[in-house]
């Protein structure tokens, strides 16, 4: 095939590109953003969701046109159905019943089934970890039924590989190498760890800051005393399973109004249309270059989780 054509979507993931966020902060320091919502999926959890089907393939725990099955609360379903697409695999995905209907509708638009799970404790466009506990449950349950292949990506080491692997390096080459923080809000933990991993293998100095929201901050070390918030997809009230403090520095704390405003302000100052973690990495990118822990002119990089047409 020609090098100028590209063979499916799988080789659209990744390589993404970085950009100033000049006009949205002009100072002090810079803030440069991973533009992961231009991924085909639409979101971060794209490379994730290649890597650990292309793994499942081939070491035998993915069978050839077998189904794949998936708790989600929207970005990984996304991802693993562009996968699943490209692959010829089925998908099934389980979704809080709190999650955005759009992001329902976007699952079901790219060939995925979807079951909505009803919420625990949880509010709509509020999902708890109780809620992602229930729709875990019942994704464990229809792999078991379907003979699936569960992918569990809380538990898969690939999702924090891949960012290590692919992420980090693309963010150094990037900024040749001019990187003083990474910030990026909490999960699976996956984005946050890999990339921190990649970039403190380069500069053992890089300050790595995780977000949360407020009211919900298990990785600072405290009791969650507001379960629901609007940061979709991450800020679940515990610590992910393969989390790895001595890859943090510090924890940031984002409001859900903190994250509506600056959603807002990289719409119509910038103009990209993000969702809501997106929206707090820039906030929280911003009070950490405001702190004075950093120099002047120190660059803060982040990432763009996902577009805001799902929302």
């Amino acid at each position: 095939m020609p090098p100028a054509i590209t063979a499916s979507a799988l080789d659209l993931i990744g390589g993404t590109p970085l950009i100033a966020l000049d006009r949205a902060h002009p100072g002090p320091g810079r803030i440069l953003a991973k533009a992961e919502f231009m991924q085909p999926g639409g979101s971060v959890k794209d490379r994730a969701a290649r890597a650990i089907l292309l793994a499942a393939r081939a070491d035998g725990r993915l069978a050839p046109g077998a189904p794949v099955v998936e708790m989600t609360s929207g970005n990984m379903g996304a991802g693993l159905a562009v996968a699943c697409a490209a692959l010829g695999h089925p998908l099934v995905v389980t979704l809080s019943a709190g999650n955005s209907p759009q992001r329902a509708r976007m699952l079901e638009a790219l060939g995925a089934e979807v079951v909505l799970v009803p919420q625990v404790d949880g509010l709509p466009g509020q999902v708890t970890g109780a809620d992602v506990a229930a729709a875990a449950e019942d994704a464990g349950r229809l792999a078991r039924e379907r003979g699936g292949f569960y992918v569990d990506q809380f538990h898969a080491p690939e999702g924090v590989g891949i960012h290590r692997d692919t992420t980090g390096p693309e963010i150094w080459a990037q900024t040749g190498g001019q990187v003083d923080a990474w910030v990026a809000s909490v999960g699976t933990g996956a984005t946050f760890l890999g990339v921190a991993a990649a970039l403190r293998a380069r500069n053992p100095h890089v300050v790595c800051a995780a977000v949360e929201p407020a009211g919900c901050r298990p990785l600072a070390g405290e009791p969650v005393a507001k379960p629901r918030h609007v940061l979709q997809g991450t800020g679940y009230g515990s610590v992910p399973p393969h989390w790895d403090a001595a890859l943090m520095d510090l924890a940031l704390s984002v409001s859900d109004d903190e994250a509506a405003r600056w959603r807002r302000l990289l719409a119509t100052r910038e103009g990209l249309h993000v969702g809501y973690s997106a929206a707090a990495n820039v906030c929280a990118a911003v009070a950490l270059l405001a702190s004075g822990r950093l120099p002047a002119d120190a660059v803060a990089v982040t990432v763009l989780c996902d577009t805001g047409l799902k929302y």
